[in-house]
This record gives structure tokens, sequence and C-alpha cells, in this order.
């Protein structure tokens, strides 16, 4: 049973992406150096994908966590069907899923932070809010970026299901259209329209912060910010650039 089980594990890895072999192999052997390498290579593009998904992405952390404990308990049922990344997105995505239905359903428990959570030394109330205020002032160049990356992440977040995990995988992560369909389940086909679609939602939402955005630029030195800034962009990421969404077909 050895031998037929080695077997088996050489073919799989003879269909993977030579740049997977070796890695899949050492973490099919039960490596925790190769572990660790996968951990760094992999960490921030899953948790990335998992916090955009999700609807509170506070719950990225433990969730991005979740997927790695099943990557480790899974490695040895991976053939090398797809890329090993396809496979582990796989993975992310369903736990996402997983933690969506878990928060429509909890949902209704949830405690706002404006809720009285203590009392100062004075014995007044004092809010949630109130002790993750942070009143250091920042750079306005910074203000300026993160307020366009938190507007257009939080009008991505409010985009339905299935547009928005591949408006997100293919502008944010900058996948292909071949691997996208691969992660997904889908065909070619639909997941270009579901992008279309995805694009002129999103577009439709940031429809007057668009506005604002080109109203400010024609100001003197106004200066537009792009919440993809510092990043290597996709073909298509210009997408999710506010001043950008409504040349994008």
């Amino acid at each position: 049973m050895s031998a037929a089980f080695t077997l088996g594990n050489l073919a799989g890895v003879i269909a993977i992406r030579p740049e997977d072999a070796l890695l899949t192999a050492e973490l099919q052997a039960g490596s925790e150096e190769a572990f660790s390498h996968l951990i760094a290579q992999y960490h921030g593009p899953v948790y990335s994908l998992i916090s955009r998904v999700l609807n509170d992405p506070s719950d990225a952390p433990d969730i991005t966590q979740d997927v790695f404990i099943k990557v480790f308990r899974g490695i040895r049922g991976f053939h090398g069907d797809s890329s090993l990344r396809t496979w582990i997105y796989r993975i992310a995505l369903r736990e996402a899923s997983n933690q969506r239905r878990w928060w429509s359903r909890h949902r209704g428990r949830e405690v706002t932070i404006e809720a009285p959570a203590d009392c100062d030394e004075q014995q007044n109330p004092l809010c949630l809010k109130d002790t993750l205020a942070d009143e250091h002032a920042s750079p306005f160049e910074a203000a300026a970026h993160e307020e366009i990356r938190a507007r257009v992440e939080s009008e991505l977040r409010q985009l339905p299901e299935p547009f928005r995990t591949v408006v997100i995988l293919r502008d944010l992560e900058g996948m292909a259209y071949d691997e996208i369909a691969e992660i997904l389940g889908a065909q070619l086909g639909t997941v270009k329209s579901r992008l279309v679609r995805g694009r002129a939602m999103l577009r439709l939402r940031l429809g007057d912060f668009i506005a604002q955005s080109k109203a400010g630029s024609s100001r003197p030195h106004a200066q537009r910010f792009s919440p993809t800034a510092g990043r290597s962009p996709s073909p298509d990421r210009a997408a999710l650039d506010p001043a950008a969404c409504e040349e994008v077909v």
C-alpha cells in the first residue's frame, strides 16, 4: 500500500506546475519548513481576498487561519488537478462563504460600538468607539488616499455575489480569466459576463463619488489618489479607481 500511495503522489505532482511540484511534495511529506514557506507565500494574498469577500473584514484573520489549517490537513488529498494557488483559493472562498452564511444568521445579535460598554473615572458612560478612536493627525495625502480606498472597498463590499468575488479576483488579485473560471467552477463566458455586470454595478454605486473626485481634480494643485497606489496593477485594476470607473466597459 505504501508503494501505491507513493506512486499516486508522484502522478499528482507530475501534473502540477513545475514551481509547485517540489513544494507540494515536501508539504505532503509533512515538512514544517515547507508549510512555513507556503504561509509566507500565500498568507497576504489569501488574507486580502477573504477580507474583501467577507461582510465583516475583522473576521479575516480567523478565517485566514482556518484556511491554512484546512490546507495543512488536506494537502495529501491534493493531486495536482489544478495549480496549488487555485486549490488554496477554492478553500479560501469556501471558508469565506461559510462565514458569510454564519454572519447572516447571527447579525441580529451584534452589538453596536455606540452602546455604552464601560464608565470613565467620572462614571460617565464610555462607548467602545471612544476607546478605538485615533486622535493623532495624519498627512493630507495619506488621509485622502485612505478616504478613497475605504469608499471603494465599502461599495465593493455591497456588490451581490457572485459579481463581487469576480471583481475582486480579476481587478484586485490580478488573476487571469481562465484561472478565475477554474477557481469558481464556472464557464469563461460566465466569468466575463459577471465581471462586466459587477463593474457596472460598482460604477453606479460610485457615481456621486466619481463626480466629486472630478470636481476636486479641476481645482488648482488638486491631486488624485488611486486606491491601488503602490501596487502592481492588473490589466483591469484601473476599473477600481473612482476616476476611471466610468471608462470601464
